[in-house]
């Protein structure tokens, strides 16, 4: 019989400990809290006063307790508490209500007010719960957040879920031509050559979380263009709640004239080039390349880079060479057109890296030595018929001065015989 009860009396020992344990936690947070949270009662009266609401205003606790509200309460604002009262009891929210304070040595002080309602057990409202936080502070951080946005020479812009502009930087203003103020409150997509693709661009943002390097050309109101690369991101509030993109554009416009320069020598070039990645797959040709291998462009990137020789696994040699060593140089191959004609090259290559030395590849340059292998070949050919023709004049000769021996001989013999005759006649 006295088992129930002393479960019942443990059980509800376990509860009041844990409802005084959520209170002493309660309790902890408002006395460390950097707000002032003040307890008011219904009639105005201070109920609580926390050490920040000390700091903020400049009464102690005990100067605090049971006086009206109205001693921080500005001359022009005496009626205030009254109204926030009232709109507590008809249920509506005071959330984040910016208003003004007078400190006990008559410093006004802006802040930022919000009041929840306090229920006893019933859920009857027996008083009110008011944080006041310090404007100052914020004005501070924003000005100082404020002072990083303008400081950078990016054009920055927030951008609400339904792809309104939020905020902007000087940078964006230089870089549209339009006004800060003209700016906000207008479609994101409509300053860049392709409005669908920067509308795509930012719900990309909201679905993915990020996007990097996305590009875009924005259209000064002059008509200037300016090429850039958007790296963005959602932004939260406290409680993890998107509440819009945060976007940085860099300007790549200098970076896509000196690319576009290089790539003016690149094509200048009556050499085929080519650069090769690491695992010898076609990453970039010139239009040189495209006419000796008779393939375009788009579909030599990506491919074998032996793929296009008479000899695939020498081609295959060479390039792993490359990475190897770093260099090499005439390095005899014949690249096959699609239509059979065959050309002789020798290629020189070395590797390329990034900024911090890592190797990226292989940049090969091919002389096409077809018409000096001809010329050898025509060369060798004279020089073949020059000296069959040298061995026919050295036989000839042979022959000649054999018979003039002859003569010379036989002449001699005639003269003997005849001076024999004389004598004998």
């Amino acid at each position: 019989m006295n088992k129930r009860p002393v479960k019942q009396n443990n059980v509800l020992l376990q509860s009041v400990s844990a409802v005084d344990e959520k209170f002493r936690y309660l309790a902890a947070i408002v006395q460390s809290s950097e707000d002032a949270i003040i307890g008011e009662a219904l009639d105005g009266t201070i109920t609580s006063w926390n050490p920040a609401a000390e700091k903020m205003f400049g009464y102690t606790e005990s100067e605090a307790l049971s006086k009206p509200m109205s001693i921080i309460a500005t001359p022009d604002r005496a009626e205030e508490f009254k109204e926030i009262i009232e709109e507590v009891r008809h249920g509506r929210k005071v959330e984040r209500y910016e208003t003004r304070r007078k400190k006990k040595n008559g410093t006004i002080v802006d802040v930022a007010v919000t009041v929840s309602p306090v229920r006893d057990d019933e859920g009857q409202l027996i008083g009110l719960s008011v944080i006041d936080r310090d404007m100052a502070i914020e004005k501070q951080a924003s000005q100082y957040a404020r002072s990083l946005i303008e400081a950078s020479l990016d054009p920055l812009v927030t951008i609400s879920p339904d792809g309104k502009i939020t905020d902007v930087n000087e940078a964006t203003v230089k870089v549209t031509g339009v006004s800060r103020a003209k700016l906000i409150g207008t479609d994101f997509s409509n300053y860049f050559t392709e409005p669908a693709r920067a509308r795509i661009g930012y719900q990309l943002v909201f679905s993915k979380g990020t996007v990097t390097d996305y590009p875009l050309t924005i259209r000064n109101i002059d008509g200037k263009l300016t090429d850039v690369l958007y790296n963005a991101s959602v932004y939260k509030d406290v409680g993890g709640k998107v509440l819009g993109v945060f976007a940085a554009a860099r300007d790549i416009t200098a970076q896509k004239q000196a690319s576009q320069y290089a790539r003016s020598l690149i094509e200048a070039s009556l050499d085929p080039l080519v650069t090769i990645s690491p695992d010898g797959k076609i990453t970039d040709v010139n239009e040189a390349t495209t006419k000796v291998t008779g393939v375009s462009r788009e579909r030599l990137i990506g491919a074998d880079f032996a793929n296009y020789f008479t000899d695939p696994e020498k081609a295959r040699e060479g390039y792993r060479l490359v990475f190897l060593e770093g260099t090499v140089t005439d390095y005899p191959l014949t690249i096959r057109h699609v239509d059979g004609k065959l050309t002789d090259v020798l290629y020189n290559a070395s590797v390329f890296k990034d900024v911090a030395g890592n190797v990226l590849g292989v940049f090969a340059a091919a002389r096409d030595i077809t018409a000096q292998r001809k010329a050898e070949a025509q060369v060798a050919e004279q020089r073949a018929r020059e000296m069959e023709r040298l061995v026919e004049l050295e036989r000839f000769q042979k022959l000649t001065v054999g018979r003039e021996l002859k003569m010379i001989e036989l002449k001699k013999e005639i003269e003997e015989l005849k001076k024999r005759l004389g004598e004998t006649l």
